[in-house]
């Protein structure tokens, strides 16, 4: 069986946080940026819970708010999974170790303890902490034991290459980890569009040569802007997390240069992150729609498996 190593899971989520996460793609008709997202994303998720926006729009109507709060509750009790169903389909899926997060930098070393060898953690640190920002990515990989530093221009509405960010990329570099970097556009209309764009991870790259960098879901709908970093850079890897692989081979879809890339000259430089926790499928099922692309049997391998461990310099 093909090895597989998915460098983006979710660490398993407790029923309160999976209400509070469909509140959050559901409920948000006010927030006007974030809002878009139950546009996009609200009839998928509404068909992972078996039914449609327009009935949960419906229920919210007609029932009381303890009613409303008590159906959440059953739902979010039918779609949380236990750890060890989490470990099962991971073993079902023919993944050797996974990366995961949390909220929590406790909450994800807590589940890395619990199941040593099957995954490892990245730590999410807030830039605009200065100082402290850098002690908590310190004390994240040193005594928490994660392995990974994950900067979001989505969450602190700053670009890759803003200075905040560069004292936790130097500690990085120290640290011997990777720094996976979120890399495509966003739906949150109060945000630029831009803002994560693979341009901006060119002066981060020629910064720290030698840091592993993971440009995070696939730099869409910039792709070939990032196939042209990656090329100039080799210390900059691709993943195309949360875009179902099977998408990747769709006429039309933006992400043909990728795919000519990654099976000739880029092959060493893409990797696999599920991301199934946003899509709202098995990663069993993500896996397969993997190794269904068209790539060259050895590029497979590394695609799935051995870029991985050159992020993580197991090899």
């Amino acid at each position: 069986m093909q090895k597989v190593i998915d460098l983006r899971l979710d660490v398993p989520a407790t029923t309160d946080k999976i209400i509070k996460k469909i509140r959050s793609i559901f409920f948000e008709e006010d927030a006007h940026g974030p809002s878009n997202y139950r546009r996009i994303f609200g009839p998928r998720w509404a068909a992972v819970m078996g039914t449609s926006l327009e009935e949960i729009d419906a229920r919210r109507r007609d029932l009381s708010e303890a009613e409303f709060s008590s159906m959440l509750a059953g739902v979010a009790e039918m779609l949380t999974v236990s750890p060890e169903a989490f470990i099962a389909e991971l073993d079902r899926a023919g993944i050797e170790w996974c990366l995961v997060s949390s909220d929590s930098l406790d909450e994800t070393a807590a589940f890395l303890q619990r199941w040593p060898g099957r995954t490892r953690g990245f730590a999410n640190i807030n830039p605009f902490n200065g100082m402290q920002a850098v002690r908590d990515l310190e004390r994240a990989v040193k005594e928490l034991g994660l392995s990974a530093f994950y900067a979001s221009p989505f969450d602190w509405k700053i670009r890759a290459d803003n200075a905040l960010f560069f004292p936790l990329y130097s500690k990085a570099a120290e640290l011997d980890i990777p720094v996976f970097i979120y890399t495509a556009m966003n739906y949150n209309t109060e945000l630029p569009m831009d803002l994560a764009r693979p341009l901006y991870l060119d002066p981060v790259a020629m910064a720290f040569p030698k840091l592993k960098i993971v440009a995070d879901c696939g730099g869409w709908p910039w792709v070939p802007e990032l196939v042209g970093v990656a090329r100039r850079h080799p210390n900059i890897f691709i993943d195309t997390r949360s875009h179902r692989p099977k998408h990747l081979i769709t006429p039309g879809s933006g992400w043909e240069m990728l795919m000519q890339f990654g099976n000739t000259l880029l092959q060493d430089q893409v990797v696999f992150a599920s991301g199934a926790d946003d899509l709202g499928l098995p990663v069993s099922q993500l896996v397969e729609e993997m190794k269904a692309l068209p790539l060259k049997e050895l590029v497979m391998e590394k695609w799935l498996y051995g870029n991985a461990r050159r992020v993580f310099k197991l090899d």
